[in-house]
């Protein structure tokens, strides 16, 4: 019989997150609090742009847009914001969304597997996503409950579990 695996990823649907950033957008244009603040969210690029009169109402913008985003099932460790900072007149918030495993969480991933896993589960790093395998698919459901529980700052999938 040949090896179970599952893959581990780190990946973000851009579909929903732009669904997400057009309802912050519908949500600040009708809000009262926010009338007159010059508040906007908008993409940049491959960032988000968030923008106010003041820091707190652009940290307002940044809280609405981290609602949307998890009624629409995204983990808040994907957002990576940055902190205010003043732009002209206005102040500014870049945001981005993380994807993909970096080889220093890959790595720490991978440690993890080999310290507190079950002794026949073997992880393998692919890129920017990390193959985990094993002759028994028990072991590699106490893989996966395992890293759910870890404490990285990257929200994981698994895909693939064949």
């Amino acid at each position: 019989m040949a090896d179970a695996t599952f893959d581990v990823v780190s990946k973000v649907d851009h579909m929903e997150a732009e669904n997400a950033v057009n309802q912050t957008r519908k949500e600040i244009d009708q809000r009262y609090d926010f009338k007159g603040t010059g508040a906007s969210v908008e993409w940049s690029g491959e960032k988000i742009l968030l923008k106010a009169s003041s820091e707190e109402r652009v940290k307002a913008v940044l809280d609405v847009l981290q609602t949307k985003l998890i009624k629409r099932g995204f983990s808040l460790k994907t957002l990576d914001s940055g902190e205010p900072f003043a732009s002209g007149k206005e102040y500014r918030i870049e945001s981005s969304l993380k994807e993909g495993i970096d080889q220093a969480n890959a790595k720490k991933l991978s440690k993890l597997i080999r310290d507190e896993a079950p002794k026949s589960v073997k992880s393998q790093i692919q890129g920017d996503e990390l193959r985990v395998q094993s002759k028994s698919r028990d072991d590699l459901q106490e893989t996966m409950r395992l890293l759910k529980s870890a404490d990285v700052d990257i929200d994981l999938q698994f895909v693939n579990f064949r």
